[in-house]
């Protein structure tokens, strides 16, 4: 099927979610996990964790037995592995969902019925596979027209580093606002998060502006389209995602997300993070091309290494050098974003 122009893709998922973690050791690792338990609580009733040293995105531990019995019913993939394919070792895990009474959700590359154990369980005892990732649409070949509604995407100086959770507060701050908003998904945490979107680097290249056009299509000219960034311009394997998203989005507005002190794109240590003042135009020279008056409205630090006070004094710093209103979105809010986007539209 090929989705047509102004029809953002919907998905139905099973809900409450039993939060698999597995052996995952980080944040980085395990945030689909953490997204879905930090911004849709209500669809979280526990977390299964292979082992104790598992990294804790602070729900209860269950196994699929005890959290069916809880009311979850679904187990839901929360790590991200490096490649997005299915460990061999979880296969075993997933076997035990099924015969629990549990469908499965999941967001990697990897599609659960490609895995033939799991396909057969789900068939003989008639259970569910999802597969966020994939959505089974086409997409056109993006236009470049110019739509109606204004458009602010978030984008990073990495990976996993702040991007969705910038591009969920922004949107609520706005419609606590008043604001006439949509958070727009554009991969698969996002996409369990608010229900629909597109996960656009399952996409095809061709047609990746052109899924990103459909993603955000005309709107009132005062509604605000707030669309989740992927990758990083400076990422050495997802670029070519990023850059087919700004092609496609148009945004009018940019928030930078980065996180003081990565010293290197994660899982890449011979690629060092940019500065801001090296980011920020080169961003701006690719979302020039479809919207020539794109423009930098913040900046999104994540602080969370760091103590409060000297989070607010480098906010304080980087608003100096920047020019750019800069808040951690999390501890401090967003307000100093918003101001700008709407006295700037």
């Amino acid at each position: 099927m090929t989705m047509p122009m102004g029809e953002v893709p919907q998905v139905r998922l099973p809900r409450p979610y039993l939060i698999f973690v597995g052996d995952a050791q980080s944040a980085v690792a395990a945030k689909t996990g953490a997204g879905v338990c930090h911004w849709a609580p209500e669809a979280c009733t526990a977390q299964w964790r292979l082992g104790a040293d598992a990294y804790d995105i602070g729900l209860p531990d269950m196994r699929p037995v005890e959290a069916v019995a809880a009311g979850a019913r679904a187990l839901l993939i929360g790590v991200a592995p490096v490649g997005g394919k299915l460990p061999a070792h979880w296969v075993p895990c997933m076997i035990d969902a099924l015969e629990a009474g549990l469908d499965l959700v999941s967001g990697l590359h990897t599609q659960l019925e490609s895995v033939p154990e799991i396909a057969a369980k789900a068939v003989e005892l008639g259970r569910n596979l999802h597969n966020v990732r994939h959505s089974g649409l086409s997409f056109p070949v993006a236009s470049g027209r110019k739509r109606s509604g204004k458009r602010l995407l978030t984008v990073g100086t990495d990976c996993a580093i702040g991007k969705k959770y910038a591009a969920l507060a922004i949107a609520r701050g706005l419609r606590d606002r008043g604001v006439s908003a949509d958070f727009r998904a554009t991969g698969q945490t996002g996409i369990m998060i608010a229900g629909g979107g597109v996960a656009l680097d399952a996409v095809v290249s061709d047609f990746l502006a052109g899924a990103a056009e459909c993603l955000s299509p005309d709107t009132a000219a005062d509604h605000w389209d707030v669309i989740e960034g992927q990758g990083s311009l400076f990422h050495p394997a997802y670029a070519a995602v990023t850059v087919g998203l700004i092609n496609g989005s148009q945004p009018d507005a940019l928030v930078l997300c980065h996180e003081p002190g990565r010293p290197c794109i994660s899982d890449f240590p011979d690629y060092p993070i940019v500065p801001l003042d090296v980011a920020i135009p080169r961003y701006l020279d690719i979302a020039r091309l479809t919207n020539p008056a794109a423009m930098f409205v913040g900046v999104s630090l994540n602080t969370s290494a760091l103590p409060e006070a000297e989070a607010r004094a480098l906010c304080t710093v980087i608003a100096g050098e920047t020019g750019l209103p800069t808040t951690d979105p999390l501890r401090f809010g967003v307000e100093p974003i918003l101001e700008r986007m709407l006295a700037w539209a």
